[in-house]
């Protein structure tokens, strides 16, 4: 059973950056994905970016352009960096993993980007 932690979260101001990680208990080695997803108030939960085993990321429209996503496997980390956040990237940001038969989620990190 993995369990997925993420941090990094916090208050900033508009155009501003924030970089978020997640530490995945258990070698990430064995995920075949890994992602970031968001949910704003009163919003359903949307995906942001993914990143592959073979690190291959892929961004929504939405992250394109301003937030990169990147995995360490040594130390079983995966991070966003958001730039240029405005203030509709205020949302609760969740880390997902994903390994054949099984996905994970973390508890969720709150990004509050002021206008």
């Amino acid at each position: 059973q993995a369990q997925l932690v993420e941090s990094g979260g916090g208050l900033v101001q508009s155009g501003g950056s924030l970089r978020l990680s997640c530490v995945a208990s258990g070698s990430i080695d064995s995920f075949a994905d890994m992602a970031w997803y968001r949910q704003a108030p009163g919003k359903q939960r949307e995906w942001v970016a993914t990143i592959s085993s073979g690190g291959r990321a892929n961004y929504a429209d939405s992250a394109k352009g301003r937030f990169t996503i990147s995995s360490d496997n040594a130390k079983n980390k995966m991070h966003l960096q958001m730039t240029s956040l405005k203030s509709d990237d205020t949302a609760v940001y969740f880390c997902y993993a994903s390994r054949p038969g099984f996905y994970y989620w973390g508890q969720g990190t709150q990004v509050t980007v002021s206008s």
